[in-house]
C-alpha cells in the first residue's frame, strides 16, 4: 500500500483519488479552500441556486466508467441523470430560430433545413461525418492513453479530413474551424453554431485546429446532460465515493512546496508549517501555482510545456433571480448569437484593445428544476459569454458594462426577462482566479490535435519522479469529461506503471 498525497480537490483530482483507493493505496487530498470541486462551484442566495461552472455534462460514460470502477453504486443511483432534449435552442440576429434535437442526427438536419434552408441541415450533417472521423482518429490519444512520447505526431497531422472541391478538382483541407466554416458550412448561421462550442471553451475559431470540430461531435453523438440539483451535485456524488473509498481530506491546507528526496517527489509542505511524507503526489493545480511548489523544472526538451496552449479568452457568467417560472415552453439551454462575429472575436481575443465590447454570443441555462429556486413562482437563470482575459474585472465599471450587454442578448431567450429580475450577481474571470488559481481566469479547454502541438497539454507524468498531474491543466484537458479521464490516466500509471496504456 503505497502513501498518495493529493494536491487540490478538483474534479481530475477525485476522480484519481478514487481510483486509487480502490487499488488499495492510502489517499489524503490537501485543499487550500474549504470545499471539494474545483471549478464545478456552486452560488446561492434567497433561496436560489447556480452553478458556477459547468452547466451541463457531455459524455457521462466517463462518470459511469468511475462509478462502476470504484463501488457497487453506479452512477445513477447517486445523482438524478437527465438527457436535455432537445439539446438547444438557437436564436440568430436575421431573427432565424431552431431547437436541435438530443443525440439525433436526422432530426437535427431535418430542423435546420426547415428553419435556415433547403441544404443548410445536410451540409452541417456532412460536416458531423468528417467530425467523426476526426473523433475517430484521436480518440485514443488524446482522451484514453498516456500522452505519447512521440507526441509531435498528433501536433503536425491534422486529423480532420480534406473534402474535395469540385470547382478546383482537387481536395483541400480545413486547418482552423474558421475555414471549415467558409469552405464547408457556407452559411452563416451555420458559422455561428460552429463557432459557439469554440467559444464556450474560449477558443478562438479562427485559430481553433479544425480538429476542434470534434466538439460539437461529441455533443451530438452522445448527448447533453443535466443533474438534477445542478452540476455541483455531480462534485458531490464524486467526493462522497471518494470518502466512502477511505479517501481523507484535508481543507483549508494550502500546500507550498513538494518535497523530494532521493531525487523523486517524497512529500509536502504546508502552510501552517506541516510536512507530509508520501510516496507518490498527484497534483490537481493550474501550471502557475504548481511552478511554484517546486524548482525543478517538470518538463524537458521535447515536452509539452504548461501554457503551450493559447488561452484566448475567459467566462463571463451574470446568475439572475426572476420572479415567475420558467412556464411551458421553456428551454433549458438557449445560444442567442452575436450580430457581428468579427467584433465580437477581436473583443473577446482582446484583439480590440480597451474599446466598447461588443455584443456577445451568450448562452442562457434555465433548467426547470425546483432544487434551485425557492418556490415555483421564481427561476433561477444563468447566461454566461466568453470574455478577455485582459479586461480590468476587478473595476466595476467594465463587469456592470458587460454584464448589460449580456442581459440585453439574453432577453431574445427569456420573455420579459428585465421585468422579472429581482436581482443579478455578476461573475468574471476574476472570480475565477481566485477561486480556482488560475493565472487570469483561464479555463483550460480539451486537448486538439494538430496546430503543431499549441492546443496539447502536459502528460500526466513528469521530470520529477513520483509527481502526477491530473485535472483540466494537464492531459488531456478541460472540460469535465477530460478532467474525469485525466484522473483515470494517473490511476493508471501509478497502479500499473510506465507499461500503462490507456483506458479500456
Amino acid at each position: 500500500m503505497a502513501r498518495i498525497a493529493v494536491i487540490g480537490a478538483g474534479m481530475g483530482a477525485m476522480a484519481a483519488a478514487a481510483r486509487l483507493a480502490v487499488a488499495g493505496h492510502r489517499v489524503v487530498v490537501y485543499e487550500r479552500t474549504e470545499t471539494y470541486g474545483g471549478a464545478v462551484g456552486r452560488f446561492e442566495r434567497d433561496g436560489f441556486a447556480f452553478d458556477t461552472g459547468p452547466g451541463l455534462l457531455p459524455l457521462p460514460a466517463v462518470y459511469r466508467d468511475l462509478f462502476v470502477k470504484t463501488g457497487r453504486q453506479p452512477l445513477e443511483t447517486c445523482v438524478d441523470l437527465v438527457e436535455v432534449d432537445p439539446a438547444a435552442r438557437h436564436v440568430f440576429p436575421d431573427g432565424t430560430d431552431v431547437l436541435l434535437s438530443n443525440s439525433s442526427r436526422a432530426g437535427v438536419v431535418d430542423a435546420l433545413d426547415t428553419a435556415l434552408g433547403a441544404g443548410a441541415g445536410d451540409r452541417w450533417g456532412d460536416f458531423l461525418v468528417r467530425a467523426r472521423e476526426a473523433w475517430d482518429r484521436t480518440r485514443r490519444p488524446l482522451l484514453e492513453e498516456p500522452l505519447w512520447p512521440d507526441w509531435q505526431v498528433l501536433a503536425e497531422r491534422e486529423p480532420y479530413p480534406s473534402v474535395p472541391h469540385k470547382r478546383l478538382l482537387r481536395t483541400r483541407r480545413a486547418s482552423t474551424l474558421a475555414e471549415i466554416g467558409a469552405w464547408e458550412l457556407r452559411d452563416p448561421r451555420l458559422t455561428a453554431l460552429l463557432d459557439g462550442h469554440a467559444l464556450a471553451y474560449g477558443l478562438d475559431p479562427r485559430t481553433a485546429p479544425a480538429s476542434a470540430a470534434v466538439l460539437p461531435y461529441m455533443e451530438q453523438a452522445f448527448g447533453t446532460w443535466y443533474v438534477r440539483g445542478g452540476m455541483r451535485e455531480l462534485a458531490r456524488a464524486v467526493y462522497e465515493r471518494c470518502r466512502a473509498r477511505r479517501v481523507e481530506f484535508v481543507f483549508g491546507a494550502e500546500v507550498t512546496r513538494i518535497v523530494e528526496k532521493d531525487g523523486r517527489a517524497a512529500g509536502l509542505e504546508l502552510a501552517d508549517g506541516g510536512t507530509v511524507e508520501a510516496d507518490h503526489v498527484v497534483a490537481g493545480v493550474p501550471t502557475g501555482r504548481l511552478a511554484a511548489l517546486t524548482e525543478r523544472p517538470l518538463q524537458g526538451d521535447g515536452d509539452v510545456t504548461p501554457g503551450h496552449w493559447p488561452p484566448v479568452a475567459g467566462r463571463f457568467t451574470v446568475l439572475l433571480a426572476l420572479r415567475g417560472g420558467p412556464g411551458a415552453g421553456a428551454v433549458h439551454r438557449t445560444v442567442v448569437h452575436t450580430p457581428d462575429r468579427t467584433a465580437e472575436l477581436d473583443f473577446v481575443t482582446g484583439r480590440a484593445g480597451t474599446g466598447d465590447p461588443a455584443p456577445p454570443t451568450v448562452t442562457v441555462l434555465r433548467p426547470d428544476d425546483p432544487a434551485l429556486r425557492p418556490d415555483d413562482a421564481h427561476e433561477s437563470v444563468v447566461v454566461s459569454a466568453a470574455a478577455p482575459l485582459t479586461a480590468d474585472w476587478e473595476a466595476a465599471g467594465p463587469a456592470e458594462r458587460y454584464a448589460d450587454l449580456v442581459i440585453t442578448a439574453a432577453e431574445a431567450a427569456v420573455p420579459g426577462l428585465r421585468e422579472r429580475l429581482l436581482w443579478r450577481e455578476v461573475r468574471t474571470p476574476a472570480h475565477t482566479a481566485r477561486e480556482t488559481g488560475a493565472q487570469d481566469g483561464v479555463v483550460p479547454p480539451p486537448a486538439l490535435a494538430a496546430a503543431d502541438g499549441r492546443f496539447l497539454h502536459p502528460g500526466n507524468t513528469t521530470r520529477l519522479p513520483g509527481l502526477y498531474l491530473a485535472g483540466g491543466w494537464a492531459h488531456p484537458g478541460g472540460g469535465l469529461p477530460h478532467a474525469g479521464m485525466s484522473g483515470a490516466l494517473v490511476a493508471g500509471l501509478i497502479v500499473e506503471g510506465p507499461d500503462f496504456r490507456g483506458s479500456q
